[in-house]
C-alpha cells in the first residue's frame, strides 16, 4: 500500500488498515524476550509455573493485547494525554512520600485496593510523553539554548528528586539520564551539555558526602571493593559474578544452576535474573538475549526516524532510551561494573508494574509507527 493511500483519512481510520501497519517484528521480538523470561522463571522455581512463570506469561498476554489496542489510538490522542499522564504520575509519586508502603527500608509502593503499584515505573513513560510534547512546539533556537529549557529541566528534576527520596537512586538516575538524552536529541547545545557534565562531575563529591545516605555510600564503596565484605554488602555482587562465570559458554542447563537453585543468588527472579540465565544458558544464551534487546532498540529507533511529527520522533526515541538504559544498568550491575541498584531487566525479570510500563511505552512506539503520516499540531495549553 502506498504512503498516499495510508495517509488518506478514510483509509487511515479503518481499524483493519491500522492493524496492518503495526510493526509485527517488534511484537515478535518483545514476545521472544518475555518468553525467555518465562522459561528462566520456570527453571529457577525448580521446574514450577508457580510463583513467577505462570503469572509472568498471563500478565504479558494481557499487556500484549492492550498494547495492540493502544497502538491503534491516534497519535493526537497520545499528544493530548501527555501532560495529564505526567501529572498523574507526579501526583502518585508525591502520594508515595505520604502514604506509600515501605519494604526493606524503602517507601516505593502505593496500595490501591488489592493491587500494589510502583509509581516510579509509570513516571518513565509520562516523562517521555511530556518532554516530547514540550519540544514538539518549541523552535530549534529555543531548544538549543534558552530560558525555556528551565521547563524540561523541572519536568525531569521533579520526579527524579521524588524517586531519590524514596530512596531509589538507581531509578532516579535512570529518569534523569533519559530526560537528559532526550534534551540532547531535541537539539540542546553541545556546549550546554559539556557545562552540565562538568557541573555534575564537580557535584559528585558533594553529593557523596552530604546527599547520599550511609547505606548508599557503603554500596558505592562496596562496588569498588566487594571482597572487603563478602558476607555483607558485597554478597550480591560476588554471588552474581560466581553465577556469570560458572555458566561458561553453553551453561549448566535449565534447572541445573547451583547459585539460583540453592538460593545463593539474591533476587534471582527480578534484579539478578540475567545472572541466573548466564549460569544456566551460558554466554551464548546471554548473547542471544542481548541481540534481541539490540534488535528491539533498532526497530524502535526506526519507528522514530520515519515519523513525520516531532512528537512521534521524540516519543519513540524516548522509549528506546529508557529501554536501553534499563538493559545497560541491569547488565552492568550483575557483571559488577556498576553498583547494585533496583533496576530490573525489562521483560525478562518478574514484576507487574515494570511489565505494564514497558508495554505501554511500546504501545506508544507502535502508535507512532501506525500513525507516522499524521500531522500533530500544538494546541493551546500548559507550557506550549
Amino acid at each position: 500500500m502506498t504512503a498516499s493511500a495510508i495517509s488518506r483519512p478514510g483509509e487511515r481510520d479503518r481499524l483493519i488498515v491500522k492493524l496492518g501497519q503495526i510493526d509485527w517484528l517488534l511484537c515478535l521480538l518483545l514476545s521472544a524476550i518475555a518468553g525467555i523470561g518465562a522459561v528462566m522463571l520456570y527453571s529457577i522455581a525448580g521446574g514450577s509455573w508457580s510463583p513467577w512463570a505462570g503469572r509472568h506469561l498471563i500478565l504479558y498476554g494481557v499487556c500484549f493485547a492492550l498494547m495492540i489496542a493502544m497502538a491503534t489510538v491516534d497519535l493526537r490522542v497520545w499528544f493530548a494525554m501527555a501532560y495529564p499522564v505526567y501529572g498523574l504520575g507526579l501526583l502518585m509519586l508525591a502520594a508515595v512520600a505520604v502514604v506509600g508502603h515501605s519494604t526493606m527500608g524503602a517507601q516505593r509502593w502505593l496500595d490501591v485496593g488489592p493491587i500494589r503499584i510502583q509509581p516510579s515505573e509509570f513516571i518513565k513513560v509520562g516523562l517521555v510523553m511530556a518532554l516530547a510534547r514540550f519540544y514538539h512546539g518549541l523552535s530549534a533556537d529555543r531548544a538549543r539554548w534558552s530560558w525555556w529549557l528551565l521547563i524540561p529541566a523541572a519536568l525531569i528534576g521533579a520526579p527524579a528528586a521524588l524517586v531519590a527520596h524514596q530512596p531509589d537512586l538507581g531509578t532516579a538516575v535512570l529518569i534523569a539520564a533519559t530526560g537528559g538524552v532526550m534534551m540532547i536529541l531535541a537539539g540542546l547545545s553541545l556546549r550546554a551539555v559539556g557545562v552540565g557534565l562538568l557541573a555534575m562531575g564537580a557535584g559528585v563529591p558533594l553529593a557523596f558526602a552530604f546527599v547520599l545516605k550511609a547505606y548508599q555510600r557503603a554500596r558505592l564503596l562496596t562496588f569498588l571493593h566487594p571482597e572487603a565484605d563478602r558476607s555483607g554488602a558485597g554478597y550480591h555482587i560476588i554471588q552474581s559474578e560466581i553465577a556469570l562465570g560458572s555458566g561458561g559458554l553453553l551453561g549448566k542447563g535449565l534447572g541445573l544452576g547451583t547459585q539460583s537453585q540453592l538460593n545463593f543468588l539474591p533476587e534471582k527472579s527480578t534484579d539478578f535474573i540475567f545472572a541466573s540465565m548466564a549460569e544456566e544458558l551460558g554466554f551464548l544464551g546471554c548473547a542471544t538475549v542481548l541481540a534481541l534487546y539490540a534488535a528491539v532498540i533498532v526497530v524502535t529507533l526506526r519507528a522514530a526516524v520515519i515519523s513525520h511529527s516531532h512528537f512521534g520522533r521524540l516519543s519513540a526515541a524516548g522509549v528506546a532510551i529508557t529501554f536501553a538504559l534499563c538493559v545497560l544498568i541491569n547488565g552492568a550491575m550483575v557483571m559488577g561494573l556498576a553498583p547494585v541498584v533496583g533496576v530490573p531487566m525489562p521483560l525478562l525479570s518478574f514484576g507487574g508494574t515494570v511489565m505494564i510500563t514497558m508495554m505501554a511505552g511500546f504501545a506508544l512506539v507502535l502508535s507512532v509507527r501506525v500513525h507516522r503520516y499524521s500531522e500533530v499540531t500544538s494546541g493551546k495549553g500548559a507550557f506550549v
